[in-house]
């Protein structure tokens, strides 16, 4: 089940608001719709959209957003503005790997009709960022964004449109993507019903 976007502190370790945040922090940094456009690469139709609650912004564009308002990924979830939100939960251990147990909890970032559970915790030197990304049917199509890094997605359960340098690919279950994200790349639930994907991305967001 994917949380309404505006469900904030419904239950701990999730976030939400992310449109309402964007618009707050590109007033503060005195930048219109076009100015962050350009600064993002994403497009002012899909930028107002997100802004209104309209559209999902996955968290790689976000990313892109954050640096051209000068803020963290976190900054778009965190309780306040500038406080980030906490990390997944993990016993103290060796500093090349980490291990997180299942009762330990995981933390939700929620924008739009996307759900993203945090996988693993943040280790010294370790790149990768593992995510459960829940994606709810419905909701407007995000830009195709490139980026730095790499990107996976293994699709667990329901089907998405995955669409790479302007071509589109169905998703099934068992069925997986990979490559480099600086080509132009997004993705898209055109289903009715709740689509499950593993996703690991480089460089981590949080």
């Amino acid at each position: 089940m994917v949380v309404p976007e505006h469900q904030d502190g419904a239950r701990p370790g999730v976030h939400g608001d992310v449109g309402a945040r964007m618009r707050r922090f590109r007033k503060e940094r005195g930048l219109t719709l076009r100015g962050l456009a350009a600064a993002s690469g994403l497009s002012i139709g899909f930028l107002s959209q997100v802004e209104r609650g309209i559209s999902a912004i996955g968290l790689t564009a976000l990313n892109g957003v954050a640096a051209a308002l000068g803020r963290s990924v976190a900054d778009f979830f965190g309780d306040e503005p500038g406080q980030e939100a906490p990390a997944v939960p993990a016993v103290p251990q060796p500093g090349h790997f980490t291990l997180t147990r299942a009762e330990a909890g995981a933390t939700e970032y929620i924008s739009g009709q996307q759900t993203y559970r945090m996988l693993s915790a943040r280790g010294p030197g370790l790149v990768l960022e593992p995510l459960l990304v829940r994606i709810a049917p419905g909701g407007r199509r995000e830009d195709a964004y490139g980026h730095a890094g790499e990107e996976f997605a293994f699709v667990l359960e329901g089907e998405l449109i995955y669409e790479v340098d302007g071509v589109e690919h169905r998703l099934r279950p068992g069925d997986s993507v990979h490559l480099r994200s600086t080509v132009p790349h997004s993705m898209y639930n055109d289903t009715d019903r709740v689509t499950t994907v593993v996703s690991v991305v480089t460089p981590r967001l949080f």
